[in-house]
């Protein structure tokens, strides 16, 4: 489902090879690299995502300080929502692809500044 949102875009793909075409595909198109992002359920595998597409993670400058904070306390899921949403997505969006993270996907977002 690729989804645009204000001026979010979302793409889940499902590995790692999707998510470097999906990231090329936005680059292609005008996205900076510091407008694009990904995201998995799994910390280890977003670090090792983000760093072979040269993508960012989703971090503080982008949620903010207090959310930044708050994951800390978080369950996984609920991290990802929050940090979904801080990028300009609904709550209902967010938990839709979480649950996609959940099933192993990968999310790629771009956000234009």
């Amino acid at each position: 489902m690729n989804q645009t949102h204000h001026n979010s875009y979302a793409k889940v793909v499902e590995n790692g090879v999707q998510a470097v075409e999906a990231v090329n595909e936005l680059r292609n198109t005008g996205y900076r690299y510091e407008d694009v992002f990904v995201l998995a359920h799994d910390q280890d595998r977003t670090d090792r995502i983000a760093d072979t597409v040269d993508a960012k993670e989703i971090g503080i400058k982008e949620e903010g300080v207090f959310d930044s904070l708050a994951n800390l306390f978080r369950s996984r899921g609920d991290e990802l929502r929050a940090k979904i949403t801080s990028l300009g997505f609904t709550d209902t969006e967010a938990d839709f692809y979480e649950k996609e993270l959940d099933q192993g996907k990968v999310l790629v977002i771009a956000k234009k500044a």
